[in-house]
């Protein structure tokens, strides 16, 4: 029987891609995003009956349902990964109150509700994978993302301290941490700077690729190796795996 894979966030971009590659691996998938017809393009992409599960991952009760849901129609979820987030910047001082909770209700407290909605089971059978996807943001700190920036050290927190308390029992907690991703996020951040000093797109994305340490853009499919990477070794756990460009860039790839 197929393990059983839910990806948050994975309408598109590092989700969509960690999706596919786990359906490419054999593992039956679970795809939750907002949109619609995102996740059911996502779904139908993984193929081998993947379920599209319309999902706010802020919403307990919803996301009690979805696991239920996936437990129902593909069985216990066994690989959990936490890909949905939120990014937005703003100056520290213009930093409102409500941003901050956004930041903490989707990066934080989401992967906290799907990490309890599914361990007991895990638990039970020894067996599961919790992927945290945090950020270099997580690492380090950077000027006006303080929101972000805090939401990811959190997360990571959280990746280090469940993981400690899960260890010896079957069941790992990791963290993936990227820079700058090929994904709507930088275009959406390249359009931003474009907007405030009239660079132009291709040297807007420059300068978001330049900030990573190899100075390239990460593919979305270097993340989702190493999500695959996680979910067949059973010795890390707790661990911050970087992904910064340093490495060699992904055949095929443009960026």
């Amino acid at each position: 029987m197929s393990r059983v894979a839910l990806v948050t966030g994975a309408g598109r971009g590092i989700g969509r891609a960690i999706a596919l590659r786990l359906a490419a691996d054999g593992l039956a998938v679970a795809v939750a995003a907002r949109t619609a017809d995102q996740v059911e393009e996502t779904a139908r992409a993984a193929g081998r009956g993947a379920l599209a599960l319309v999902l706010d991952v802020t919403d307990a009760a919803a996301v009690a349902a979805a696991v239920e849901r996936t437990a129902r129609e593909l069985g216990p979820v066994d690989v959990l990964v936490n890909n949905a987030g939120i990014a937005e910047s703003a100056p520290f001082v213009k930093t409102e109150p409500e941003l901050w909770d956004r930041h903490f209700a989707v990066n934080v407290r989401a992967p906290y509700l799907l990490a309890r909605a599914v361990l007991p089971g895990m638990l039970a059978r020894r067996w599961g994978r919790v992927i945290n996807v945090a950020s270099l943001a997580g690492l380090f700190g950077s000027p006006y993302v303080t929101a972000y920036t805090a939401s990811k050290h959190a997360l990571v927190g959280f990746t280090r301290a469940l993981a400690t308390e899960v260890s010896g029992k079957g069941v790992t907690v990791n963290a993936l941490c990227p820079g700058f991703v090929a994904t709507d996020l930088v275009w959406s951040g390249a359009r931003n700077i474009v907007a405030k000093t009239g660079k132009s797109f291709e040297d807007a994305v420059q300068a978001l690729a330049e900030m990573n340490p190899g100075r390239r853009l990460i593919e979305p499919e270097e993340v989702a190796d190493a999500a695959a990477r996680l979910v067949a070794d059973d010795t890390r756990n707790g661990e911050t795996v970087v992904l910064d460009g340093t490495a060699p860039a992904p055949k095929g790839a443009t960026r």
